[in-house]
């Protein structure tokens, strides 16, 4: 299968690139954008190189697909959104997301998330998908209860990251409701 390249108003959602390693460590290097991430803010290009390399040979094993999100304006990745933990017997996946920060609250992840979900129920075939973060990340929260994400409840500290127990609040959308968001 080829990466599918997704459009929207402002962006394209395409495969990412060894030469959007820099864009990537630009904002994988700030705090605020790995503070609720189960990774360490990066401090060197490598660390962004090999992310990229990691979620491409995933898509190659059909476990997982990341799109880089890119600014019809620029082309440059401003963030990525995809799938992992993808369960194709129970037709289930779970999205991921981060945006660099001077991209917030701008709408930019709602518009990415909407076709990505719309791609996950319709191409894959998708009939859950779930979101799990942490239950302080408001603005995470904020996104999918735009995107007409259901919170389901809250896990215990269900992470480990960073040498601590986190919390996490699990929300979901089916397919039945994907026409129904706001």
């Amino acid at each position: 299968m080829s990466f599918p390249i997704l459009e929207t108003e402002r962006l394209i959602l395409r495969q990412l690139r060894h030469e959007d390693a820099v864009d990537l460590f630009d904002y994988f290097s700030k705090d605020e954008v790995t503070e609720f991430y189960d990774l360490d803010s990066f401090t060197e290009l490598k660390q962004a190189e090999e992310l990229i390399e990691n979620w491409n040979e995933k898509f190659n094993n059909s476990l997982t697909i990341r799109w880089g999100i890119a600014l019809k304006s620029e082309g440059r990745i401003i963030g990525t959104c995809g799938f992992h933990k993808w369960v194709k017997k129970h037709f289930k996946a779970e999205i991921g997301y981060e945006l660099s920060p001077r991209y917030w609250r701008q709408g930019y992840m709602k518009e990415a998330i909407d076709t990505v979900m719309k791609y996950g129920f319709e191409v894959l075939e998708l009939n859950r998908i779930e979101a799990l973060i942490h239950s302080g990340n408001t603005s995470s929260q904020k996104v999918l209860e735009k995107t007409g994400f259901k919170e389901e409840g809250l896990l215990k500290e269900y992470f480990y990251e960073k040498k601590r127990f986190i919390d996490a609040v699990i929300f979901s959308k089916l397919k039945k409701d994907n026409n129904n968001a706001r």
